[in-house]
C-alpha cells in the first residue's frame, strides 16, 4: 500500500476511493476485510454523505474520508478501529486512523469555542477558521510518552486499571503543557509505580487514534527505589525476567514493540 498525505505535492489520480466512517466507526464491506472503497461501490450503496475531506493519494488514487448515514444495505458492516488492530498492516492502520480523525476534527470544530460562531473549513491548511475572531482550530494531537522500564534482564510492567484484559504493558502518560517529554518520562513513572530511572532512550513513535494521541516510544533504564502502585490507574506492576512474560500488548502497538525490541536483544546477549 502507498499512501501520500494531502501535505505533499499532489499527484496525478488514476482514480478515486472512499473511506466512509459513520458514528465513528470504518464501513466496510460484509464479504472483506477493512479497505478503501472504489468510486463504484461507495456510489452504489447511495450514501447519504455528511461531509467529505481529502486525504491524499492511496495508490495513485485521490483518498477522501466521508461522513455518512450507515447506509440501508446489508452489504456494508460498521467497524471500530481496535477491532482491526490486529488484521491491517501498518500502512492501512494510519490511512484508517487518519480518516477517523479528520471526520472527528469536522464534527468538535463546526462552531467557535471562543465565540460560539460558525467555522469555515481552510482545506489549503486543514483548519477550521472562525473569521469573527480569527481562530483555527487544527486537528487535535496530544504527545503521549509510553516507556519500558528495563533493569538487566528484566522490564518493568504494569496492568492498567482501564485495561479490560489481563494485559501488562509499558507505563505511559500525557505530556504536560510546558513539560519536555524527558520531564514526562520522570513523572509518570515515578507517579505510578515510584521508581526513578535514567537514560531514556528514544524508540519511535506510532499515531494513535484513540481518539488522537501520538505515542513517544522509549527505553530507560532503572535507577532506584521498590515498586509502590498508586492504586489508581495501576492495579499491579512487576519486574519480569524477558523469558518469563506475561501476556503483552500485540506486536502491532508500540507498546508491545518496545517490549520485543528488549527481549530480542536480551536474546542476543545470551
Amino acid at each position: 500500500m502507498v499512501f501520500v498525505p494531502a501535505t505533499q505535492p499532489a499527484q496525478v489520480a488514476t482514480a478515486t476511493c472512499y473511506i466512509p466512517v459513520a458514528a465513528g466507526h470504518l464501513l466496510s464491506p460484509i464479504k472483506d476485510g477493512w479497505r478503501p472503497f472504489s468510486q463504484a461501490e461507495f456510489a452504489a450503496a447511495h450514501p447519504v454523505i455528511n461531509s467529505q475531506h481529502f486525504l491524499g493519494y492511496f495508490n495513485r488514487a485521490a483518498c477522501w474520508a466521508v461522513d455518512v448515514e450507515q447506509p440501508d444495505t446489508p452489504e456494508w458492516q460498521r467497524q471500530g478501529l481496535r477491532s482491526l488492530l490486529n488484521s491491517l498492516d501498518e500502512g492501512q492502520f494510519l490511512l484508517a486512523g487518519r480518516a477517523l480523525q479528520v471526520v472527528q476534527w469536522h464534527l468538535d470544530h463546526q462552531f467557535c469555542g471562543r465565540c460560539g460562531r460558525p467555522t469555515v473549513s481552510n482545506d489549503d491548511d486543514r483548519a477550521k477558521v472562525c473569521y469573527a475572531c480569527e481562530l483555527s482550530f487544527y486537528p487535535r494531537l496530544s504527545p503521549c510518552a509510553i516507556v519500558l522500564v528495563t533493569r538487566g534482564d528484566e522490564c518493568l510492567l504494569a496492568h492498567h486499571a482501564r485495561s479490560k484484559q489481563s494485559i501488562y504493558t509499558a507505563l505511559a502518560g500525557f505530556v504536560e503543557a510546558g513539560e519536555r517529554v524527558e520531564d514526562t518520562i520522570h513523572r509518570e513513572i515515578f507517579e505510578e509505580v515510584g521508581v526513578r530511572v535514567h537514560s531514556p532512550r528514544y524508540f519511535h513513535s506510532q499515531p494513535w487514534p484513540f481518539p488522537h494521541q501520538l505515542m513517544l516510544g522509549f527505553h530507560v533504564e532503572y535507577a532506584s527505589g521498590d515498586i509502590l502502585i498508586d492504586d489508581k490507574e495501576i492495579l499491579d506492576a512487576r519486574w519480569w525476567r524477558y523469558d518469563q512474560l506475561p501476556q503483552v500488548p500485540p506486536i502491532a502497538t508500540l507498546a508491545g514493540q518496545l517490549i520485543a525490541h528488549f527481549v530480542q536483544q536480551q536474546t542476543q546477549h545470551k
